[in-house]
């Protein structure tokens, strides 16, 4: 297995190359060259097989002759151990067409866990016995923060610097990163939205004065290892409910396009699935250019599901690259006038195929809220972005085929919201149940491309 840059420069790479590396050196993100397919025969095969093994399964296409079977077992085995729930991501049902996949039993309570607590060890696996330390640098909107950080505190050969927009976070989700004291962990509050985070990171990767002095790594969705751990739970859940002999609709909700595009590329794999319901909040970018062909960023506007208050959406590049036909310098040319001007247009051809695959839903405030409410009517306390999901999953049609809504995160990360929608408020687990006991560590400074950069230069260890 290769992979190739979405903008079409880039050298090909292997996965461990594309794992330390994260964003391609054009400023393209990495996609396989060509889709694994699994035939009816091999998806049945996966039935009643542990989260752990279908993980080895599905994945062991992608990873080439970087790992061996056996090492790839025992990094999945490692990764989902510990995992609170022994399905790691169990399924349940709230009525006779809906479900819920829960994605939050992993150490920091969110969907990122399934794919962090994985890539942390693939780091630690490709550089021992390497020279190199890596300098990850990281945007977070809530909950790829603490996640990337649990994975990697503490391991050897890694710095981790993680930027959260300061005040646009909720408090367990800015505790559970900045009350992880470990010497590599630095965290930084700066004065802007994800937008201007995520804009950061980017820059400082296609920066060559900055990147040429540190070995760069991402842990953003933006790293194809974290996308094809998440191709997984799409596999484990359809099984469960019946395929490969029945279609599976799935609801996502989300800003950066990351957990969606796990899906789309199960369903370029063969996995049969009917319908995949795109899920935004009122910064609605992706049902725009979806449903109208309009990728034009507006102004973020703070919600009660901050993980989703984005307004440009790193991953959509994959999917413009793959349902455009992948002609890189096409892409390339299209994503720069993006860039210059915050707005474009589609292709008919991505429109087209996009389609083929994807609808989505804009949901707002009072309609996340009712949903939250029919949700603790059925018996289950949700968060405000699995609301959304949950919303679109309830408005769209999907014929006779179950739809699956990503239950993205605990209640608990969001209990003033929960509580206002739901009279309920919810407790954290007891696992975590000391977060605001713990002391916090976080140095906050301007969203300016200077001031981050030599703050992680006087920190982060040189090539």
């Amino acid at each position: 297995m290769r992979y190739l840059s979405t903008r079409g420069t880039a050298p090909t790479l292997g996965f461990r190359d594309v794992t330390l590396a994260g964003l391609a050196s054009d400023g393209g993100l990495y996609i396989p060259e060509a889709w694994p397919q699994f035939g009816a025969d091999e998806i049945a095969a996966m039935a009643g097989l542990s989260y752990a093994e279908t993980a080895v399964r599905v994945m062991l296409p992608f990873v080439g002759d970087d790992l061996s079977e056996d090492e790839l077992r025992d990094l999945c085995t490692q990764a989902y151990g510990r995992f609170a729930h022994a399905a790691v991501t169990p399924l349940v049902q709230l009525d006779q067409r809906h479900w819920l996949l829960e994605l939050f039993h992993g150490p920091t309570l969110a969907f990122k866990d399934v794919a962090l607590q994985l890539l942390g060890l693939l780091f630690e696996k490709f550089l021992t016995g390497s020279s190199t330390h890596l300098t990850i640098v990281g945007a977070t909107s809530g909950d790829t923060g603490s996640a990337a950080i649990d994975a990697v505190a503490g391991r050897h050969g890694v710095d981790i610097f993680m930027l959260h927009p300061q005040g646009r976070v909720s408090d367990v989700q800015r505790r559970q990163m900045t009350t992880v004291l470990a010497p590599n962990v630095h965290n930084i509050a700066i004065d802007g939205s994800f937008d201007d985070a995520q804009a950061l990171v980017k820059a400082m990767f296609n920066d060559p004065g900055f990147s040429g002095r540190f070995a760069l790594s991402a842990v953003n969705s933006i790293n194809w290892a974290r996308l094809m751990a998440q191709i997984v739970y799409y596999f484990y859940a359809a099984v469960r409910l019946g395929a490969p002999d029945r279609k599976i609709a799935f609801a996502v909700p989300t800003g950066n396009f990351g957990d969606v595009f796990a899906g789309y590329a199960a369903a370029r794999m063969g996995l049969p699935i009917e319908r995949l319901v795109v899920a935004t909040n009122v910064n609605d970018i992706l049902h725009r250019a979806l449903s109208s062909g309009d990728y034009s960023a507006g102004t973020v506007t703070p919600t009660a599901a901050p993980s989703m208050d984005i307004q440009v959406s790193s991953n959509f590049e994959r999917l413009l690259f793959d349902a455009g036909g992948r002609e890189g310098q096409a892409l390339a040319e299209q994503m720069r006038g993006f860039e210059s001007t915050r707005a474009m247009r589609l292709t008919n051809i991505q429109q087209t195929e996009a389609a083929r695959w994807l609808v989505s839903d804009r949901v707002d405030a009072g309609e996340m809220a009712q949903t939250m409410r029919w949700a603790a009517e059925s018996g289950q306390i949700v968060d405000p972005h699995t609301a959304i999901g949950l919303a679109a999953a309830r408005r769209a049609e999907t014929g006779v085929a179950p739809i699956v809504t990503l239950a993205t995160a605990h209640p608990a990360k969001f209990p003033d919201a929960v509580e206002r929608s739901t009279g309920i408020r919810p407790g954290l687990p007891g696992r975590v149940g000391d977060l605001f006991e713990r002391e916090e560590r976080y140095d906050a400074l301007p969203a300016d491309f200077d001031a981050i950069t030599a703050y992680i230069a006087e920190r982060a260890q040189p090539r």
